[in-house]
């Protein structure tokens, strides 16, 4: 039985084997898939055997020695059987090379995030490819995560590699007039696994838990490598503010809490703490990007000892700017509500309009339509929009409390007197 240290341990290796792999034999596919194997053989026999004492060294002689077998076994690979072939195992020489003792204590785990989450991926592949390459999950444990069939997942992390294998993209760090855009992707792709693990889209639970802690710990691992970005620390300052409220988030049977009814003693305090620290460091530096602003708006929720203390003018004036950034309509459904919240329901309906073609569908514009009408006295009209925000979420904690909504509003309105009812 594996424990919660050596699964900590393998997960922050996992990522700096592969990449060791992949510079020194060249193949993605093949290294990714015998650190799978190496760290499957870890979880086996360090609990009651112990963790070595080198133990990367421990995984680096496993996998190169899985490796070998999987070219030796391969017909079509007989070039890298052929070098494999011609070097000795590492495990049975006395000492390393000079080149190979500094290649062993290279950490390419960045290059490693990038290369999961290059652009010619779908955000699913690349999610599903970070998980297990960088994150060390294994193939199970990330079909667990997303409900899906393991030979499911298993195909679209295949997929994933071939398609990394037929870009041809070089193990290295991209160059400089391409890393802002791939580092983009990268922090996409852990804002999305973490936003799957706070408010699972679909399921019998609001959270995944397993998914933000990892979305967490690999953003704290791009944060380290990368300390003075300022979007990878907002990134990690909005994880952390987000993820402190979780304990709060919902009831004793799974409902989903509002933010405004919330028991803020829950909150975790040490993580708020961290976030706002992070946040205002980076503003301070003065360049400001989306997961920047994102996270202000998350520390002035976290800061207000009450729901009423919110600082809705300073948050509405953030969405201002963050719709300014982004073509987002989740950003300007976000504005609206905040802007209910200063000058009225009828603002915020008022700007809801506008979106009412562009979020057609989706759940969550319903959700906030029927709270702001409930605002503004407009019970009809908000348990219609109730009743269809919970036809179109596939969370089942989510359906509950919308219609659970619908049904006490119209409790409500069936108990006043008919004169009150057009008001």
């Amino acid at each position: 039985m594996s424990t919660p240290a050596v699964d900590d341990l393998l997960r922050e290796l996992a990522p700096q084997v592969v990449g060791l792999l992949t510079r020194r034999f060249g193949d993605f596919d093949a290294a990714e898939d015998a650190v799978q194997e190496s760290l499957l053989d870890a979880v086996a026999q360090w609990p009651a055997q112990g963790v070595p004492d080198n133990p990367r060294g421990w995984l680096i002689q496993v996998a190169c020695r899985r490796m070998a077998d999987q070219v030796r076994n391969e017909q079509a690979r007989r070039r890298r059987e052929e070098l494999v072939a011609s070097q000795d195992p590492p495990e049975r020489r006395t000492a390393p090379s000079a080149e190979e003792a500094l290649e062993a204590e290279r950490d390419d785990t960045l290059i490693m995030l990038f290369l999961c989450c290059h652009p010619a991926l779908t955000p699913a592949s690349a999610i599903a490819l970070t998980l297990r390459s960088v994150g060390g999950l294994t193939t199970a444990e990330i079909a667990r995560a997303f409900m899906v069939p393991e030979a499911t997942m298993a195909q679209r992390i295949s997929r994933a590699k071939q398609r990394i294998k037929a870009s041809g993209v070089p193990f290295r760090m991209p160059p400089p007039g391409e890393r802002a855009t791939r580092l983009g992707s990268v922090l996409h792709v852990l804002y999305l696994i973490f936003n799957e693990g706070y408010a699972s889209s679909a399921g019998p639970d609001l959270h995944r838990v397993e998914l933000s802690r990892e979305a967490v710990r690999l953003t704290r691992l791009a944060h380290r490598l990368l300390p003075h970005d300022c979007e990878v620390a907002g990134l990690l300052a909005l994880m952390l503010l987000t993820d402190a409220r979780r304990p709060a988030r919902t009831d004793k049977s799974g409902m989903p809490v509002p933010l405004a009814d919330q028991d803020r003693s829950l909150w975790d305090g040490r993580a708020i703490a961290e976030g706002v620290a992070l946040v205002t460091r980076t503003l301070a530096r003065g360049s400001v990007g989306p997961y920047q602003l994102q996270a202000a708006v998350a520390a002035l929720h976290s800061e207000a000892a009450t729901a009423e203390e919110t600082d809705w003018p300073q948050i509405l004036a953030l969405y201002g700017l963050l719709e300014r950034m982004s073509d987002n309509p989740v950003v300007s459904l976000n504005r609206a509500v905040a802007a209910a919240m200063v000058h009225g329901p009828a603002a915020g309906l008022e700007m809801l309009k506008a979106l009412d073609g562009r979020l057609a569908g989706n759940h969550r514009f319903h959700a906030a339509r029927a709270h702001l009408l409930e605002m503004a006295g407009d019970r009809r009209a908000a348990v219609e929009d109730y009743r269809t925000a919970a036809s179109r979420t596939t969370s089942i904690p989510e359906r509950d409390y919308l219609t659970t909504r619908a049904a006490r509003l119209t409790d409500r309105t069936a108990s006043l007197p008919s004169e009150q009812l057009d008001t």
